[in-house]
């Protein structure tokens, strides 16, 4: 058999994939035939960044990553309806705080709680539906900032945009996270992988001519990263191409970390 990126009959949960990089990672799987379920708090915000005229691949499915009951219970209502489950995305996060000084104790947990916890819960939850099918792909997200430091001369004339500290410990928690269940799911034919994001900031964020030349200026390539430069990572680690692949963090930085 040729393993081949074609995602026709696969089913793929993605939590938070109507942002700016999730709607781009959504629309590619469902380009590559994926039946694709978007779980996410906010059923206007889905309607509002989809075309859903076009396409009997993409459904909504009510779910808030903050809570375990819910988590639980959005993808026991995908395996029900569908038989199985092939894979899922962790992408959704919420934090909150900025600053490396004044952080909260509230805001350095909050943070930690909906950066990695929050995958956790859904590693969690899906690991049943993968043990009953023998197989399973679990896709984590994390960030360049969970691997190195920030280069905070970047910031310097820019400190709306500065990383906060708890952004990054708990990306670095997802890449270990990734690894962990690598390792402890393997035998059961379940893969876990992460897809690392550089520098893609977002349409506001972009306003900024000044702020991106400093990012650009950071990466090998000198420019930005955008929503499609990512979305092919998703395909490949979903489709059976990637099928002996597990615990690797493939990084989409435009060589910033090479440095």
């Amino acid at each position: 058999m040729i393993h081949t990126f074609n995602l026709e009959n696969k089913i793929v949960l993605i939590t938070g994939g109507y942002g700016y990089l999730g709607g781009a990672i959504v629309e590619s799987l469902v380009y590559h035939n994926a039946k694709v379920y978007l779980l996410g708090k906010d059923e206007s915000k889905f309607e509002l960044r989809f075309n859903l005229e076009n396409t009997a691949k993409l459904e909504f499915v009510e779910c808030d990553v903050s809570s375990a009951l819910s988590i639980e219970q959005s993808l026991k209502n995908v395996f029900e309806k569908e038989g199985r489950i092939d894979v899922l995305i962790n992408n959704a996060f919420y934090s909150k705080g900025q600053s490396p000084e004044k952080l909260t104790d509230e805001e350095w947990a909050y943070g930690l709680e909906g950066t990695v916890s929050s995958i956790f819960k859904c590693i969690r939850a899906i690991i049943p539906y993968y043990k009953k099918q023998g197989n399973g792909k679990i896709i984590n997200v994390s960030s360049m900032y969970g691997i190195v430091a920030p280069d905070f001369e970047a910031y310097d004339n820019f400190p709306e945009y500065l990383n906060p500290p708890h952004y990054g410990t708990a990306k670095a928690g997802v890449i270990q996270l990734t690894k962990y269940y690598a390792s402890y799911l393997g035998k059961h034919g379940i893969t876990v992988n992460t897809v690392t994001p550089g520098p893609f900031p977002s349409t506001n964020v972009q306003q900024s001519a000044l702020f991106i030349n400093e990012l650009k200026k950071r990466t090998l390539l000198n420019r930005i990263g955008t929503p499609e430069d990512l979305a092919g990572a998703f395909v490949f680690l979903a489709s059976d191409a990637s099928n002996f692949m597990t615990g690797q963090n493939i990084i989409i930085d435009g060589g910033w970390t090479t440095r």
